[in-house]
């Protein structure tokens, strides 16, 4: 959790700041029922046979500043639709406090994790309530990638039997390549289709004489921690989901010859003097914030950047994107039959404190108003393929959402699913360790060193 709070603050620095918030007020429904044919009103319809008039549901989770506005935006239709009153409470300290709450027998109804591991922890207590089979059966069922999800949210509970306990809503993509559609233009090159493709145009860039890629690995006391996303895309093109997925979780090593191998897939890229914006010792040295302005200067500094969809927060002031910036799906292997992972980040529900409102209101993030409504205004998308994806803000948003929606595969960050000591600690330090010309036998020896050192 440590990186992704860091990169939530740089973020909110350009906004509005983190603090804690009151309890939600109600609100004015953005998008009047009935006016805006992008909208599934017939689900806002729906909603209003649940009866839920004098009934009061807190909820709890992450989001302050301007995401508040946009979350209580989206409760208000479930309070219009109801008669319920929810009472939403932001916080930066959420991870902290929710324990806090939890143990002391006072949390609220709903909770918000931004971590899954968060939320497996709590369950393992007996400090969550099963959502059920039928909640289960359904995001298998109405989620692109659905099991995907469904797994994100099932944990063992206090007696060891594993349950479905969290509810996805809000997701992030991280499987994105920046680019500048002129620079591209200009030199007469197509975006690749294929992991061989990508390949292709990376050493015909160098052929023209020109560098394919910027990398920057610098973030402060978090330095390293963007080599962690390119280490997991590759394990998620070149291994199985479960090989994945045990690796997040050490029931392989560190240095299985999997993940050996995905690390020496970025290195392929980073560890290259002629791939790279001032070349190999660069990448760790060079600011992670900075490393994608070199798309936008004159001539070229580099034509490809790998990050988030939260990266145009640090490209230069007036970039139009879809104009200036655009991205394309980090792709897959053609020869390998591993589908389109995604990989990305999210939010889950949970119920923290059973009630019948709680449950019905877990039930309105399964409508697609609950959903679209936060489509249309801005940071939210959904792999839920009953939605309406033009129901979007803008076409940005939209192609991101449909790389979501494409996707056979979802996974969730791997290091921020490990122990901190390892995610957000040395695994960011063994991969600048990598950068800086260490071999991946010896860093991947020395994190699962630093994981058995905790067992």
């Amino acid at each position: 959790m440590k990186r992704k709070t860091a990169i939530a603050a740089f973020v909110c620095a350009l906004t509005m700041g983190t603090a804690l918030s009151g309890a939600t007020q109600a609100q004015e429904l953005v998008f009047k029922p009935g006016e805006d044919d992008r909208f599934n009103w017939a689900s806002y319809e729906a909603l209003k046979g649940m009866d839920l008039s004098g009934e009061t549901i807190t909820v709890f989770g992450p989001w302050t500043g301007a995401d508040l506005e946009l979350v209580e935006g989206m409760i208000a239709y479930f309070e219009a639709a109801t008669g319920a009153n929810v009472e939403y409470t932001g916080s930066d300290s959420f991870e902290q406090q929710i324990v806090i709450d939890t143990q002391a027998g006072s949390p609220a109804n709903v909770a918000v994790f931004p971590q899954p591991g968060l939320a497996a922890d709590l369950a393992a207590k007996g400090l969550l309530t099963p959502l059920g089979d039928e909640t289960r059966d359904w995001v298998a069922e109405n989620y692109a990638a659905g099991q995907s999800w469904v797994d994100l949210g099932t944990y063992p509970d206090q007696d060891g039997n594993s349950g479905y306990f969290a509810f996805p809503f809000k997701a992030d993509v991280k499987s994105l390549v920046w680019y500048s559609p002129e620079n591209f233009e200009d030199a007469g090159y197509e975006v690749p289709e294929t992991m061989e493709e990508l390949k292709e145009l990376s050493e015909q860039i160098v052929a023209d004489g020109e560098t394919p890629w910027c990398i920057g690995l610098g973030s402060g006391g978090a330095t390293g921690w963007p080599a962690t996303d390119w280490v997991e895309e590759f394990m998620l093109r070149t291994q199985s989901p479960d090989v994945y997925d045990k690796w997040v979780r050490n029931e392989i090593p560190f240095n299985d010859p999997a993940v050996i191998g995905a690390i020496e897939e970025f290195g392929a890229f980073a560890r290259n003097n002629d791939y790279v914006d001032g070349g190999a010792e660069a990448v760790a040295t060079t600011d992670f914030r900075d490393s994608p302005k070199g798309l936008f200067t004159s001539p070229p500094k580099c034509y490809m950047h790998r990050q988030a969809s939260f990266i145009p927060s640090f490209f230069p002031e007036g970039t139009e994107l879809g104009e200036d910036a655009d991205f394309f799906y980090f792709p897959a292997y053609a020869g390998k039959d591993l589908g389109k992972p995604v990989l990305g980040a999210g939010t889950l529900f949970a119920i923290t404190r059973d009630s019948k409102g709680a449950r019905a209101f877990i039930d309105f993030l399964k409508s697609p108003i609950a959903h679209e409504v936060w489509m249309a205004r801005a940071g939210f998308l959904t792999p839920h393929k009953g939605v309406n994806p033009d129901a979007y803000a803008n076409e940005t948003l939209k192609k991101q959402g449909q790389i979501l929606t494409d996707a056979t595969t979802f996974r969730f960050d791997g290091s921020d699913l490990m122990p901190g000591k390892i995610g957000a600690g040395a695994f960011w330090t063994g991969m600048v360790d990598y950068a800086g010309g260490k071999s991946a036998a010896d860093v991947t020896a020395e994190i699962q060193e630093n994981w058995d050192a905790l067992k």
